[in-house]
């Protein structure tokens, strides 16, 4: 029951930041709150298998610089995917979605922080 619920809470986490970066213009753009819900469990989907076709073929991210490039690139690259297939969402090119996947990064980092802060259980990702 907790890990469904700390899924959850952590969807509903994501979807505000996805809604917070949309708001602020930053290559992206929201239909709502609904919208970015939807758009959390896609853009959180199409992450974990992009990934996981990468770990097939051998490559990994672990780590350092280049792997924070790495998965920005591919941070992008799901966020251009998501905009393929969710009419709700809006992304303006690669380098929208390379700077939206910044700010949502830096987003989600600071909102995981508060909520590690307040001492909810569910962790900082």
């Amino acid at each position: 029951m907790n890990l469904i619920l700390a899924m959850i809470i952590a969807v509903l986490i994501n979807a505000l930041v996805i809604w917070i970066v949309g708001k602020l213009n930053l290559g992206l753009t929201v239909s709502g709150y609904v919208g970015a819900i939807v758009a959390a469990i896609v853009i959180a989907l199409l992450g974990w298998g992009i990934f996981w076709l990468l770990s097939l073929i051998g490559i990994t991210i672990h780590g350092g610089i280049l792997s924070a490039i790495s998965a920005l690139i591919v941070g992008a690259v799901v966020l251009l995917i998501s905009d393929k297939i969710l009419p709700g969402l809006e992304v303006e090119g690669f380098g929208g979605a390379i700077i939206a996947a910044i700010a949502i990064g830096v987003t989600a980092w600071v909102i995981w922080w508060l909520v590690a802060l307040i001492g909810l259980p569910f962790g900082v990702g």
